[in-house]
């Protein structure tokens, strides 16, 4: 299989740092520093989007040996087992992160969002405005993930 490099285009800043402390995301602001190789013009027009996706890279996790065997989403035992791509942890190939967060400000390099469910220094890899028409209609899901994940990204 071909493989190829990802190089960071930029670092989150924020105030939490415990990659094991995995709610309560949704008041955190962070300011995402886009690297200066991309010019101070780079953001410019992001500030007219209410959100950002930020994909980031679970730098801090170490990928596992072996996929094939479904896991208990969150590591809970009263929850179903998932395959590695029917859940969103960062034990993943690749450790691919991906987050839709609200624009609070833009300015030069910097980006504020709120809500990104990363800690500080994650390497982040492509900021993408979110625009209706990339958004999915008639979103489903099993009615316990909406149980589990109530304090995700509560403030």
């Amino acid at each position: 299989m071909t493989s190829f490099e990802i190089t960071p285009i930029g670092t989150v800043r924020n105030e939490r740092t415990d990659i094991q402390n995995t709610d309560n995301w949704g008041a955190v602001r962070s300011t995402i520093t886009v690297d200066e190789r991309f010019g101070d013009a780079c953001l410019q027009g992001l500030e007219g989007f209410s959100h950002v996706e930020v994909l980031f890279v679970f730098d801090r996790f170490p990928e596992l040996h072996d996929y094939r065997e479904p896991r208990p989403f969150r590591g809970r035992a009263d929850l179903p087992p998932l395959g590695v791509f029917a859940g969103r942890a960062p034990r993943r190939p690749n450790r691919i992160g991906v987050t839709c967060c609200a624009v609070e400000s833009v300015r030069g390099r910097e980006v504020t969002v709120v809500g990104l469910d990363a800690v500080t220094g994650t390497p982040v890899v492509d900021l993408k405005p979110v625009m209706r028409e990339f958004l999915p209609q008639g979103v489903t899901q099993p009615e316990w993930v909406g149980e589990v994940m109530a304090e995700y990204f509560k403030p």
